[in-house]
């Protein structure tokens, strides 16, 4: 693993400098990225892979994000993205790893896929169908995070980046994307048995989530 290094961006947060009034982070509205496409059913949807990276205290790497729609409603969510034409779901979880992070891992490094899960989610002014598949990166020490690899949507609603263990995200007054990863993360900290653990249609904050996972 090589870490990256940016001034302010540290292992345990990376918080946001607030969109000025007449900024376009402030005013304009989001769109989704490349790669969202319309279903048979006319709803967006695509395919990505998310890594969880998880420390030797069993903590794990979460993403604090809001929808311009609804600035007062956060939510947590793994890193991650979509998965890029001709590219694997292992190879996509590396890179997306690299780009929000700055963590660079060889992809055979990644456990899994550990999870797959199809969320439901409304984000952008559009209603999401993600098919998900989450691999995990166990580091023993925490390393210094960037975000220079963000992109132009991620850094308009992504609010902090930070280390949280399964008790903290039961304690956090946000929700959390899967709902179940509390429970997800205690299990694959003691360890991963091999088998992947199919969670299916999954509704992403009730029936209509503000969840962006770009």
């Amino acid at each position: 693993m090589t870490p990256a290094s940016t001034p302010g961006v540290t292992g345990a947060a990376r918080p946001m400098v607030p969109a000025s009034a007449g900024s376009r982070e402030a005013d304009a509205p989001l769109h989704l990225d490349e790669g969202w496409v319309r279903g048979p059913d006319g709803v967006r949807e695509r395919s990505a892979a998310r890594v969880l990276v998880l420390d030797g205290a069993g903590a794990v790497l979460l993403v604090r994000g809001h929808d311009a729609d609804e600035p007062d409603r956060h939510w947590w969510f793994s890193v991650g993205g979509g998965i890029d034409p001709g590219e694997s779901s292992r190879d996509a979880a590396a890179r997306e790893l690299r780009e929000e992070t700055g963590m660079v891992v060889d992809p055979v490094a990644l456990e899994g896929p550990v999870l797959r899960r199809s969320a439901i989610f409304d984000f952008a002014r559009e209603h999401c169908r993600q098919h998900e598949e989450f691999f995990v990166l166990r580091v023993a020490d925490r390393p210094t995070l960037s975000s220079e690899g963000w992109t132009e949507l991620e850094e308009s609603f992504v609010d902090e980046v930070r280390w949280l263990t399964p008790d903290e995200i039961e304690a956090s007054t946000d929700e959390v994307f899967p709902a179940a990863l509390p429970r997800i993360v205690r299990a694959l900290a003691a360890g991963w048995d091999g088998v992947v653990e199919e969670i299916g249609i999954d509704t992403d904050g009730g029936a209509c989530a503000a969840h962006s996972e770009s």
